[in-house]
């Protein structure tokens, strides 16, 4: 459907970044911040960003 615009980089950093913010989301005891570790990790599988497609970008 899209074409892969997320490098291997980007996907460490966007891994990194849900896992930190689902740590923090047990430290605080806050679900929420769980549920929006969803976007980076689906986006990093993937291999592709909706919005870098809209923008153009490609890492």
């Amino acid at each position: 459907m899209f074409k892969n615009n997320i490098g291997d980089a980007d996907r460490v950093i966007r891994l990194a970044i849900a896992a930190i913010l689902i740590v923090f989301s047990l430290i605080v005891g806050h679900p929420a911040l769980a549920l929006i570790a969803i976007v980076p990790i689906v986006t990093a599988f993937a291999g592709t960003c909706p919005l870098y497609s809209v923008l153009g970008l490609h890492t």
